[in-house]
């Protein structure tokens, strides 16, 4: 979801859904319903302060690394790669990441990262409770946003994403009051905490729909009109997020930028990556090959990483 600023949320209640989602082709796609997001790849200024941060201040440790770049994750699972970059500047007036989402298991696990970033110093820039999920965000030291959240149970949401999911206050002290005597701040992320989605800055939302949901086959959850909108596999409330606030019309970001190199999109087997591979490629769209995979980009030239477990 979007990014709220410190002290409420810059939608108000105002929810995704206000002015109707575009309506799908009859002969739609459908993209696996067990397809996640995986790790995403970031272009950094300094690798050792990057490397500090998300250890320190987020909780991930720290898995391979080289003079140049390093992977972190938990539990031996990649969720953040990072390649250094030496006078990288941070860009949010182009398309590009607008933030990825760290999804943590349990609500008391978003209560003890948030007692950990209060007891350590670690700055915040917004708290925001979506109906969907509960987060919180902060910056890393090049400006890539980081959302770290926990969802409701599907039973809440689930068949009114469109219509429910919002950008209001977050209970903090209900949050915090869910700690029970004695538990202690969060030092490292839950071994099952994953990339819950990651959310974009595009240029335009007729063309991101005509992508995401019409090739390759994500559903659309919600759309606020021509500003934002968030696709899903499998009734999910969003793996993709999409929005205009800081981008409409931009250009993607210049190569001296702390920018979004890649999103990983993993589908279950080779034949469903397959499968999407033909219809890009029907539809005329390049396929890069990469020693990770295919990638492909997005309109707004978002790359992505076309990935099997």
């Amino acid at each position: 979801m979007e990014t709220p600023v410190a002290g409420g949320a810059s939608l108000g209640a105002q929810s995704a859904q206000a002015t109707g989602n575009s309506p799908a082709p009859a002969a739609a796609p459908r993209i696996p319903a067990s397809t996640t997001v995986g790790a995403v790849h970031l272009t950094v200024s300094d690798l050792q302060r990057s490397l500090d941060f998300y250890q320190r201040a987020i909780g991930l440790e720290s898995l391979r690394g080289e003079s140049t770049a390093a992977s972190l994750g938990v539990r031996g699972r990649e969720l953040v790669v990072l390649v250094q970059q030496r006078g990288a500047r941070p860009d949010h007036s182009h398309t590009g990441l607008y933030h990825f989402a760290l999804l943590l298991p349990r609500r008391t696990d978003l209560a003890k990262w948030l007692a950990h970033a209060v007891r350590d110093e670690v700055s915040l820039v917004g708290a925001a409770d979506h109906f969907v999920s509960e987060a919180l965000y902060l910056s890393d030291p090049d400006g890539h946003g980081i959302e770290i959240c926990v969802d409701r149970p599907r039973e809440v949401w689930e068949g009114q994403v469109a219509r429910r999911m919002t950008t209001a206050p977050l209970d903090v002290d209900g949050l915090l009051g869910g700690l029970r005597d004695g538990e202690s701040s969060l030092h490292r992320l839950p071994d099952s905490t994953v990339i819950g989605h990651v959310h974009l800055r595009v240029a335009r939302i007729p063309e991101t729909i005509a992508f995401y949901r019409d090739l390759l086959g994500f559903s659309l959850m919600a759309q606020l009109g021509a500003q934002a909108a968030f696709f899903g596999a499998g009734g999910y409330h969003h793996h993709i997020g999409a929005n205009t606030w800081e981008s409409a019309g931009a250009s993607p970001p210049p190569p001296d930028s702390a920018a979004l190199r890649c999103a990983t999109i993993v589908l279950p087997t080779i034949a469903d990556r397959e499968q999407i591979l033909d219809r890009l490629k029907a539809a005329g769209k390049p396929v890069e090959s990469t020693p990770l995979g295919p990638v492909v980009r997005d309109p707004s030239e978002n790359a992505l990483l076309l990935a099997v477990p």
